[in-house]
């Protein structure tokens, strides 16, 4: 049986150092809204029909939901 919090590892997934940056800009900019902005951002790109960004934006809302859950996910050093 797969819990949420397991879900959620298998789902994170950053392909690059800069969308960490992405991330922490979008929190210190809308705080606990910045979820729905990065959400907002990959719905646009994918509109254009641009699939990287569409996709990079998809990895940063991911990212951002994990970082406001209130346990650890994943291994613990």
């Amino acid at each position: 049986m797969i819990t949420r919090f397991r879900l959620l590892e298998e789902i994170f997934y950053i392909a690059h150092r800069s969308s960490i940056d992405q991330a922490q800009e979008l929190l210190s900019q809308f705080g606990m809204l910045a979820i729905d902005e990065a959400a907002a951002r990959s719905r646009h790109y994918r509109e254009l029909g641009n699939s990287i960004r569409f996709c990079e934006w998809r990895q940063i809302e991911r990212f951002l939901i994990i970082l406001t859950q209130n346990v650890a996910v994943g291994t613990i050093h």
